[in-house]
């Protein structure tokens, strides 16, 4: 007596035990695909990049106090002179046809520009990858970082009371201008540096994504079904 014939599976019926179709032999499919092992292959996920943003905003902000110094030892002097009119203090510029103030706002504007290019390196470098959330916190962080060093330069600076200043040395003796920004603009030039560096270091050495075609590996090849077979 014969044993009963078993009737073959019907082609391409899914496996209770796997995937379908399987992967050739020594593929894992597109799970095995290189990722971030520090966050997972979906990131770090939305609240872990917020506390990120949030430190980044900070830390930045605080840099503005290496600013504002570096620019109140920096920026060229603007000299005025005192002088009496009818018993009233005036006060004159020295030089009427110096560059000095333009210099003032110049110089704050390229440290700001430095500043925005070291500080989105550190975070590039600190995380190695891009992401809203990063650069959001270094536009926002160097703004917040211009305002500080802004006033803190006008504070620490020469007195902002020209005329008492005037006053206190005498008539026609030559003294500094207190700080002042009169291109406001300069203000951005911080988070506009920050967030386009840190982008163009993000396109040039950041993470990319697995391409789905060649996760399964080359065996899997174009033009094949699961098994490897050329399709009809």
């Amino acid at each position: 007596m014969t044993a009963p014939l078993t009737p073959p599976p019907p082609p391409h019926e899914p496996s209770s035990h796997g995937t379908w179709p399987p992967s050739p032999a020594g593929h894992a499919g597109p799970a095995a695909a290189p990722h971030d092992v520090a966050y997972g292959q979906d990131g770090p996920g939305m609240r872990t990049e917020l506390r990120e943003a949030a430190v980044i905003t900070v830390a930045v902000a605080v840099a503005g106090v290496l600013l504002g110094l570096l620019w109140v030892w920096l920026a060229p002097n603007v000299p005025l002179v005192g002088d009496l009119a009818d018993d009233q203090w005036v006060v004159y510029f020295k030089d009427t046809e110096g560059e000095q103030a333009i210099g003032v706002d110049g110089t704050f504007a390229l440290l700001a520009l430095a500043c925005g290019a070291v500080s989105a390196v550190a975070v590039f470098w600190w995380r190695r990858r891009g992401g809203v959330p990063l650069v959001v916190a270094l536009a926002v962080g160097g703004f917040l970082g211009s305002l500080l060093a802004w006033r803190l330069g006008v504070w620490l600076g020469p007195d902002s009371d020209v005329i008492a200043h005037a006053r206190s040395v005498g008539k026609g003796v030559t003294f500094s201008a207190p700080l002042k920004l009169g291109a406001k603009g300069a203000l951005l030039a911080w988070p506009f540096a920050a967030a386009l560096v840190h982008l163009g270091l993000t396109a040039l050495f950041g993470p990319r994504d697995p391409d789905q075609y060649q996760a399964y590996g080359p065996a899997s090849g174009h033009g094949k079904d699961g098994y490897g077979a050329p399709l009809s």
